[in-house]
């Protein structure tokens, strides 16, 4: 691997708690792709891991919920031809889905009151508008 996939911050996926599983990539390929485990699948057990402030581990466990199985997050990477590039793929991919779920939620809305001229304003375009239309009309015509 190309180093530590960094979540946010200081914080990076261990390789200690990376769990890798090769198979046969399924699809149109060449003679030798029915003879290599090209296609990459890796599992992190997010409902045990250490390496996540628990604040973001509970946040990725409601957030991820419906994807955990048994605790455990699952990504698939079968793009490439490569075992190599398929496992960068797979790690990049399991980084940004626990740093979009790790992710602090924005802050609420402020309500704020919409300004007195705006509104006024709107409201005379309005009148002016269906002044225009009006004069448009047939009937005067004659």
């Amino acid at each position: 691997m190309s180093g530590p996939h960094v979540i946010r911050g200081s914080v990076s996926l261990p390789e200690a708690e990376l769990m890798w599983r090769f198979s046969r990539s399924s699809g149109p390929g060449g003679q030798h792709v029915n003879t290599s485990d090209s296609q990459v699948e890796l599992r992190f057990d997010l409902a045990r891991t250490e390496a996540l402030p628990e604040v973001w581990k509970q946040r990725a466990l409601e957030r991820l919920a419906g994807r955990l199985v048994g605790g455990v997050l699952t990504v698939r990477a079968s793009e490439h031809r490569s075992q190599w590039r398929n496992r960068e793929t797979a790690a990049v991919r399991l980084a940004a889905l626990l740093a979009e779920a790790t992710a602090p939620p924005p802050k609420p809305r402020r309500a704020t009151r919409v300004p007195h001229g705006i509104n006024e304003r709107r409201l005379r375009e309005k009148k002016q508008r269906a002044e225009t239309k009006r004069g448009r009309s047939a009937r005067d015509w004659g």
